[in-house]
């Protein structure tokens, strides 16, 4: 049995947006995870934590636009999307362990 496989073509003018927009997915996510981690390790208010909530509804809007312009199919897109909700909480669940782990080894006479 033949597979045919579907290449859609990228208009060269369309080739800035999908670079700039690409590169916005990468900046706002690293604003979304720095913000966050300098908060929880509080050398930032809690109230910074807004603002990279801002940055991943950024990225992931930025992502889905990204998604868009290269013509992925609705299932990469739908994947793409479960991905960045994984990504919100992701760095939540790594300072969680890191507290609760700090909990343990501080009761069992191990402090840090």
């Amino acid at each position: 049995m033949e597979q045919i496989v579907v290449w859609h073509n990228i208009a060269p003018s369309e080739f800035l947006r999908i670079f700039v927009v690409s590169t916005l997915v990468l900046v706002f996510g690293v604003g979304y995870a720095g913000t966050i981690t300098l908060s929880k390790m509080q050398y930032f208010s809690k109230k910074w934590q807004i603002l990279g909530y801002i940055f991943w509804a950024l990225q992931t809007y930025c992502l889905y636009d990204m998604s868009i312009l290269i013509q992925s199919s609705h299932f990469t897109t739908k994947v793409l999307m479960v991905t960045m909700i994984v990504y919100l909480f992701v760095p939540h669940l790594y300072f969680y362990l890191i507290d609760e782990s700090e909990k343990r080894y501080e009761k069992n006479g191990h402090p840090h």
